[in-house]
């Protein structure tokens, strides 16, 4: 799997845990996040993970930064993007079942290192239901 990665210095640690563990198991990552803890502006970092996964040249993508609301906001600005604020596995996994989401949005100043991995795990473990979700999805983009 080829996956996007995206952080402010907010995330930087949660990032290079993640990419280690991404690595570990085999997937490839792009990795548009900074590696310094100075301030930065996160949608600097997320645009290209979000045009990454709009263009479909990864399976995912996932941002963080403090919050998640920045990151995930600036993400879901494009087409074709469906970014989701998690903090919680089974959010996670819901956002995947129901919302098909493409992009998965960590607040890393509210999570701890070891729950954003489970996190990313069942983001990427977990497959989208269809069905009755599907014509929902299909609502989810603006009208040009």
């Amino acid at each position: 799997m080829t996956i996007s990665i995206g952080n402010d210095h907010a995330g930087t640690e949660y990032k290079n845990a993640i990419v280690k563990h991404l690595k570990a198991k085999g997937h490839t990552i792009n990795n548009y996040g900074t590696d310094s803890n100075d301030s930065v502006d996160y949608p600097d970092f997320v645009h290209p993970v979000a045009k990454d996964v709009a263009a479909k040249k990864v399976d995912f993508g996932i941002i963080i930064c403090g919050s998640g609301n920045g990151a995930n906001m600036t993400a879901n600005k494009h087409q074709e993007v469906r970014s989701a604020l998690c903090w919680t596995k089974e959010i996670t996994t819901l956002a995947r079942q129901h919302n098909d989401a493409n992009i998965l949005s960590i607040p890393a100043r509210y999570t701890a290192v070891q729950q954003a991995i489970g996190m990313v795990d069942a983001f990427l473990e977990t497959a989208f239901e269809g069905g009755r979700h599907q014509k929902r999805v299909d609502k989810i983009p603006a009208e040009h």
